[in-house]
């Protein structure tokens, strides 16, 4: 019979390293920025210029009178008036370029991309690739931006200014902004994981510093909502609920600049394997904190003989790309199931479960199999070394290109085992000939068969690779270390 996950409640978030309280964001006006800070740095910079001149005369014949305080003091205070010129000028120079560069649409995701494609990232051999300001790049420069256009990115701008010398009439938002640029949207679980990831890269390298705000765009379009799913992700990693700016009572044409920005637009691109692995090691272990869902590897669950239990999940789709036939599905798990000692398998509907539900779910999940879908995000929240079971319905095989291997590779990047896939030979014709595009729109939805036989023995071999994984981990006391401690503990 197959069983319900249990019931969890949405625990309190656990204590951790939080930013700042987010909706009482701190902003500056450039007017309110400019006279202190400005005046203070011209003076501190005409009496450097002078003490230094002065040095120099010092070792001179002389040659006139030696200057009296007094006179120093004037020609510093002429100097500052004579640089408050230049830096105003410093700051009607400053150039907005698009967001969204037209030029690069035929290779909108290569090298700089089109989306702040002037600028190149910082990139060392193995880490993720970003932009970070100010840093030695920017020459000490903040990122500012400006427009609000959900629909045209490249109405939307973006230009580097010195702290001193902001755009004329910008706001200045204090703190860490993220700036995430995802070609595809943020509703979908598997595209907004891929987009937001390296950012936790990141946040690993630098302290564990969380961030006081998010800004989405797609296409250099803004966006304002992430998925339910991969919000509560990142509040469980970040040690906060992200905020996401809206730029609420900011004019259309009036700058934003910011105090520190972290950009990312080529998702996990440029991560050796080990740095993706120490990256979803972290968002496994944080989610399971907050879902107060046990730290331990699960060597230690053992069933009334002494056996290791090998939790084995179907996890069902309705609608697009579900199984034609359930039962005949879960029927044949069972039966396989039922010759392992210790073997439980639990089924259950990623639609109905929440995210702490799925979290808890995953923990006892020692081979995962499941349609291709979104669902399969979830995949990483296993134990490392876990095993994943992939079906697919027919045409996908020819026709869907790289994006079907998706899942392949979120194993391989979280230590995960993908065991191969089932596709279905059988289903509608395409009425469309060769026209792949219209024929791929008609399979991309399509159900799944089962094949009694083919099923039987891939199962029966899973289960038999995991019954002795987990005899040889029992006799090692082998304890996964990737769940034991979370790093910026």
């Amino acid at each position: 019979m197959a069983k319900s996950p249990p019931e969890l409640s949405r625990p309190t978030n656990p204590t951790l390293k939080k930013p700042s309280d987010h909706k009482q964001r701190t902003t500056m006006s450039v007017s309110s920025l400019y006279s202190p800070k400005l005046s203070v740095f011209l003076l501190a910079l005409c009496v450097s210029l002078f003490t230094l001149y002065h040095i120099q005369s010092l070792h001179a014949p002389p040659s006139s009178p030696p200057w009296s305080t007094m006179n120093y003091w004037e020609r510093v205070t002429n100097c500052t008036q004579e640089l408050k010129p230049t830096v105003e000028k410093l700051r009607q120079a400053v150039t907005f370029l698009p967001l969204k560069d037209l030029r690069y649409a035929d290779k909108a995701l290569q090298g700089h991309t089109w989306f702040m494609s002037s600028m190149n990232d910082t990139h060392e051999e193995g880490e993720v690739q970003y932009q970070q300001f100010p840093s030695e790049p920017s020459k000490g420069r903040l990122l500012c931006f400006k427009g609000k256009d959900t629909r045209d990115g490249s109405w939307n701008s973006y230009a580097l200014a010195w702290p001193e010398a902001l755009p004329i009439n910008a706001k200045l938002l204090k703190g860490l902004t993220f700036v995430s640029y995802n070609h595809y949207d943020y509703g979908n679980i598997w595209h907004g994981l891929s987009a937001t990831a390296s950012f936790v890269a990141w946040h690993i390298r630098n302290g564990c510093e969380s961030p006081n705000r998010w800004i989405l765009y797609h296409w250099g379009e803004l966006r304002f909502t992430m998925a339910l799913w991969l919000r509560i992700l990142a509040e469980a990693t970040y040690g906060g609920a992200p905020y996401i700016e809206r730029f609420e009572g900011i004019d259309d044409g009036q700058p934003v600049c910011f105090e520190k920005a972290v950009v990312m637009r080529h998702n996990e691109g440029g991560m050796s394997r080990n740095r993706r692995v120490e990256t979803y090691d972290l968002m496994r272990c944080r989610a399971r904190m907050f879902c107060n869902v046990s730290l331990e590897g699960r060597i230690a669950e053992v069933n009334k003989q002494g056996l290791p239990v090998i939790g084995m999940t179907l996890l069902l789709r309705t609608g697009a790309r579900s199984f034609k036939n359930e039962s005949a599905v879960i029927g044949i798990l069972e039966k396989e199931c039922a010759k392992i000692d210790g073997c439980r398998l639990m089924v259950a509907y990623s639609s109905n479960l929440t995210f702490c539900e799925q979290v808890k779910l995953m923990s006892l999940t020692d081979i995962l199999a499941t349609p291709h879908g979104a669902q399969l995000t979830n995949l990483f929240l296993m134990d490392r070394n876990s095993s994943i079971m992939e079906f697919f319905p027919k045409g996908w095989l020819e026709l869907a290109g790289v994006g079907q291997y998706v899942f392949h590779w979120l194993a391989s990047w979280s230590g995960m085992r993908h065991q191969g896939t089932w596709r279905d030979p059988d289903g509608d014709e395409c009425p469309y000939g060769e026209d792949g595009r219209r024929c791929m729109s008609l399979y991309k939805n399509g159900k799944i068969g089962f094949n009694e036989t083919e099923l039987t023995e891939w199962t029966k071999k899973v289960l038999n690779e995991e019954k002795l994984k987990k005899l040889e981990e029992a006799a090692a006391n082998k304890i996964d270390a990737s769940t034991s401690v979370c790093a910026c503990g």
